[in-house]
């Protein structure tokens, strides 16, 4: 079901209320919904999908509305029912009265919903007005409250296609598109769709919602997640775009795979490795995809020399594979799977402990573990994977504390290049003798009290 309405009647908040979340961003001011975005619905025995619009306004030609009005008529085009959304308190309006004539015209059918119609006595009045749109019952409801929403769902069920065969569950790999502002990231995803799914615009902040997209590639279904740019903490002022950049957060949380997407034009800002080092912190795995690569003048070495510079600025994602691509032209777009799912196996790949040993001792060979000033020298016994996504190895030592962060780093580098592991970071955790003896008496006094 495709939402519709003029801005700010609540068609967010009825989002989040029949999808049961908060994914939908609802701020007291109109417009704050752009793109159309995507939750899945239920009612009792059907589920559903529901689609997000912004508020719809046909005699304005300002900033983001055609593309809007684009946005609500590709929503339509999809779906099997309308459900139009109205204000109870301001009453029926002009621009009502428009959007029920356009949608008379579309070939879905529509359900009429009257909002902010808290009061049971007075909802059924306050909708009756609406009858006037010539779009069927209104139908008086409580988007905050639930009022309601039983029956406008009894109602909407009934007019969806019948129930068909549930296809066989494919698994999803969650690809979340982040970046500063004006990077490409939306350009990028209508280029990967073939189709305007994500509003363009050299304004920044355009994108605000996390905008969820349903594409198959070779052997795998992708979701692809288009994400708010993230600019500088303090210039962000609370609002659409603050709840925007903390669900850019949990985007990259909920992620297999991070596509970093980097301006070529002006290269590796703070900002950009603000955000990498928050993948790298997540164990998420990542590519590195450096977008506008059409508006750079180039030679046979420019991408080379290039590439030094940016990972000069970016070496703590040295593990993640860079593509060069252009979202305008389409150069390279779709080799970004094919690094992902690299990414995304390496991610979730397990070694088994006798090979990780291997590596470690050709290591040593090769750089015994450093001696301290008091001439302890350090000891590795072994080491084992203990978890995946992202692949984590602890390694027993006599003490951590002889290791130093130089050391480190070369063992990590070490299994690298023995066991593979491109495109996701990796976690070395440290165990010492005094440590495993403490937690072998803790287990054996546990044992004794029970």
């Amino acid at each position: 079901m495709a939402i519709i309405g003029r801005p700010n009647v609540g068609k967010s908040t009825l989002v989040n209320r029949l999808c049961k979340s908060r994914e939908a961003i609802v701020h007291d001011q109109p417009g704050v919904t752009r793109d159309r975005t995507y939750q899945d619905g239920f009612w009792g025995d059907r589920e559903f999908k529901v689609v997000d619009t912004g508020g719809l306004v046909f005699d304005d030609d300002s900033e983001f509305l055609p593309e809007i009005r684009e946005q609500a008529n590709l929503a339509l085009a999809e779906a099997s029912v309308a459900l139009v959304i109205v204000d109870g308190q301001q009453g029926l309006t002009a621009a009502d009265e428009s959007i029920a004539e356009w949608l008379r015209s579309q070939p879905c059918q529509s359900v009429l919903a009257v909002n902010k119609c808290e009061s049971p006595d007075q909802g059924l009045a306050m909708a009756a007005e609406f009858w006037r749109l010539g779009l069927g019952e209104p139908h008086p409801i409580s988007a905050i409250h639930g009022a309601g929403t039983g029956d406008l769902l009894d109602r909407v069920i009934s007019l969806l296609p019948p129930k068909g065969f549930e296809e066989e569950e494919q698994e999803v790999i969650q690809l979340a598109i982040v970046g500063r502002p004006n990077v490409g990231k939306s350009s990028l995803l209508n280029a990967i769709c073939g189709e305007p799914r994500a509003i363009v615009s050299p304004i920044r902040g355009t994108t605000r919602d996390t905008i969820d997209t349903r594409i198959k590639r070779d052997r795998y279904d992708w979701k692809l997640i288009d994400t708010a740019g993230i600019r500088r903490r303090r210039s962000v002022n609370y609002g659409p775009e603050f709840f925007g950049i903390n669900r850019t957060f949990k985007a990259i949380e909920r992620s297999d795979v991070c596509v970093l997407v980097i301006d070529a034009l002006e290269g590796v800002t703070e900002q950009d490795q603000r955000l990498a080092g928050r993948i790298e912190a997540d164990g998420r795995a990542c590519v590195v995809v450096v977008n506008k690569w059409d508006a750079v003048e180039k030679d046979s070495y420019t991408m080379q020399i290039m590439e030094k510079e940016l990972r000069a600025k970016l070496y703590f994602l040295d593990w993640a594979k860079m593509l060069f691509t252009s979202a305008i032209t389409g150069q390279r777009v779709e080799s970004i799977f094919a690094l992902a799912e690299v990414a995304v196996e390496q991610h979730r790949r397990r070694v088994s402990t006798s090979v990780v040993n291997e590596v470690l001792k050709e290591a040593l060979s090769w750089r015994s573990p450093p001696t301290s000033r008091g001439g302890r020298q350090g000891r590795l016994y072994y080491a084992t994977q203990v978890a995946s996504g992202p692949p984590s190895f602890t390694l027993f030592v006599n003490d951590p504390k002889l290791f130093g962060d130089t050391y480190r780093r070369y063992l990590e580098r070490q299994l690298r290049e023995g066991l593979g592991f491109d495109g996701t970071p990796l976690k070395l955790f440290w165990r010492g003798k005094q440590q495993r003896d403490a937690e072998r008496e803790l287990a054996r006094q546990k044992d004794s009290l029970s």
